[in-house]
């Protein structure tokens, strides 16, 4: 039976550690600020930004929306990240997509100014992990990646790891945030010829296809680590299901993450702790760190 890697432990330690910042900053006289910017009231960005209120009252930061229509204009919207852009009380900035279709997303989510890019969206945040300098942060979905394995003291120096998506917001980021640890990474992606060979002699799977059942047992073998990155409705919408063909490759891998409960549940936390770093860069330094 593999070690299962749960994300529950990983929150209740990094928001320990927050709550503990976040003092320290009002402390010395700087109040941690999200802003979401929110267009329209779809359902599910309602209730992800009650779930991140909840996170950011938890920790002790502060949070509030500026909601636009469904039907606002680019101007209106341009206008609203400007004015948090220039906003010095405003340490974070979080824009819900996907936006409404007479809207472009990606010339909106380049205006958010790196250093309060919360989401880790913008070009310039990802050029960040990239090169390893320059303000920004990876996508909160890579960086609870990373968290999760530093928390289970999951090895990676010089161990082979196999990345299966290539997506801008987990899969490329986490391949270079693991090429960071000093693992040997390979990218793989829908016309990968031989999945199965391909993730079978890795240490370190991280699966974020976005489809069901991507890695099955063939793909396994025993003593790895296999990360879950997905979360989908079964066929017949009675549970929660991942990337990964759990029952099958569970009984084999060394450890793994559930679905849900795994990396799912510490991405508001990694956005919180996001917001703190803006924070402690506009008061100068770390504090309290």
């Amino acid at each position: 039976m593999a070690r299962l890697l749960k994300g529950a432990p990983v929150t209740r330690r990094l928001i320990e550690s927050l709550v503990r910042r976040a003092a320290a900053l009002r402390d010395g006289g700087i109040d941690p600020t999200l802003a979401i910017v929110r267009v329209g009231a779809r359902e599910d960005d309602l209730g992800y930004e009650r779930a991140l209120a909840k996170r950011c009252d938890a920790v002790g930061i502060g949070m509030h929306a500026e909601v636009l229509p469904a039907d606002c204009s680019q101007a209106a919207l341009k206008e609203t990240i400007a004015h948090i852009n220039g906003d010095a009380g405003v340490h974070g900035c979080l824009l819900m997509r996907p936006l409404p279709p007479q809207l472009d997303e990606r010339a909106a989510t380049g205006l958010i100014a790196p250093g309060k890019d919360a989401d880790g969206a913008t070009d310039a945040s990802l050029a960040a992990v990239l090169t390893g300098t320059g303000v920004g942060h990876a996508p909160c979905t890579a960086d609870a990646v990373m968290e999760l394995l530093r928390f289970y003291d999951v090895p990676l120096d010089g161990v082979r790891a196999c990345v299966v998506g290539r997506s801008l917001v987990v899969g490329r980021p986490v391949a270079l945030l693991l090429q960071a640890a000093n693992a040997t990474v390979t990218l793989c992606h829908s016309h990968t010829r031989d999945l199965a060979t391909e993730c079978h002699r890795a240490d370190v799977v991280v699966v974020a296809t976005g489809r069901p059942a991507t890695l099955v047992a063939a793909c396994t073998r025993p003593g790895q680590t296999v990360v879950d990155v997905g979360i989908h409705w079964d066929e017949r919408r009675q549970r929660l299901v991942g990337d990964v063909d759990f029952d099958a490759v569970e009984p084999i891998v060394g450890a793994i993450t559930p679905v849900p409960g795994g990396v799912g549940s510490l991405t508001t936390a990694i956005l919180a702790r996001h917001v703190i770093d803006a924070a402690e860069r506009a008061a100068g330094g770390t504090m309290g760190a």
